[in-house]
């Protein structure tokens, strides 16, 4: 039987190509619900719910079981083939293009839940299609609910994205993905609609290397610093990255307040900052605790 999970996360796991200024890395370990669980590991025991085909390297879920990652839930359909993604980061560091995308087996994932895992306090939608995040919620009612979702599911499944919007406690977007779905240019003023529109208790908005802004009810408001990072070798995952780091959090001290939440995207912060300096996950092989705990404290002084 397996563990009780801090957190359950569903999303994507994939094998990505990736070409920035320093390089092309192929068939690297990737996928939002791999650099979610990879953040998170250091403050949480998280329970993966996924979908891979039997071409996905041993050496790949070797590696999410040494940091503690529990798999269970993770589906291997023999004779198939993984998720791929391909891009560049050539002409904005902050914006991907996109080269190829098969989704293979992703395309009929149908996330099957262990018993344990539904037993988690918090859970974790990453940017799947909505109506299987709606699946997984009808399947999990007593736990924390944090979503993020992409530019994709608002042009093409929007119905079915704004009922997973007001079953959920966070909501986790970029700027440009909440500037598209209120059709506001400003971004204080988009933030302000979602929260009026949906009465989320927080919504987490990402601004790469320029931080992040939160929303809360009854008008409160938080800008939060990026870490300032020097080279970024690859930005792939670093907002699942940042969703695992406020997730683990959330994990170790209890659901959000206005007194923590700040508390928590700095350490949201601090995941993204350290995994954009490698290519894939290779940024958190060797991190620690306590090098993460330096980075928050660093961040507190920004913040000041």
């Amino acid at each position: 039987m397996s563990i009780i999970p801090d957190i359950t996360a569903v999303g994507s796991m994939a094998l990505d190509t990736v070409t920035t200024h320093y390089g092309t890395h192929e068939n690297c370990l990737g996928g939002s619900a791999v650099y979610f669980s990879m953040s998170a590991s250091f403050q949480a025991k998280v329970g993966l719910i996924g979908v891979v085909g039997d071409d996905f390297p041993k050496e790949h879920t070797e590696l999410l079981k040494e940091h503690g990652i529990d798999l269970e839930g993770l589906e291997v359909v023999k004779g198939a083939k993984t998720f791929r993604w391909s891009g560049s980061y050539l002409n904005d560091v902050n914006a991907a293009d996109t080269h190829c995308t098969m989704l293979n087996v992703f395309a009929t994932f149908e996330p099957k839940i262990p018993e344990n895992y539904k037993k988690a306090k918090t859970l974790f939608l990453a940017n799947i299609l909505p109506s299987l995040q709606m699946k997984v919620i009808e399947q999990m009612p007593d736990s924390y609910k944090v979503c993020d979702t992409m530019n994709f599911y608002i042009n093409s499944a929007r119905d079915e994205l704004e009922k997973v919007f007001e079953k959920v406690n966070v909501i986790v977007m970029n700027d440009g993905e909440a500037k598209m779905f209120t059709d506001c240019p400003n971004l204080i003023a988009a933030g302000k609609k979602i929260m009026e529109r949906f009465s989320p208790e927080y919504l987490l908005l990402k601004k790469g290397e320029h931080g992040s802004l939160v929303f809360g009810r009854n008008g409160f408001m938080k800008a939060v610093p990026a870490f300032p990072t020097e080279r970024v070798i690859d930005p792939t995952g670093a907002g699942d990255s940042f969703a695992g780091g406020v997730l683990g959090f959330i994990a170790r001290n209890g659901r959000l307040n206005d007194e923590n939440v700040t508390e928590a995207v700095r350490y949201g912060t601090a995941m993204g900052s350290f995994l954009v300096t490698a290519f894939s996950i290779d940024a958190f092989r060797h991190l620690t605790l306590e090098k993460i705990e330096e980075r928050v404290e660093a961040l507190r002084f920004l913040s000041k």
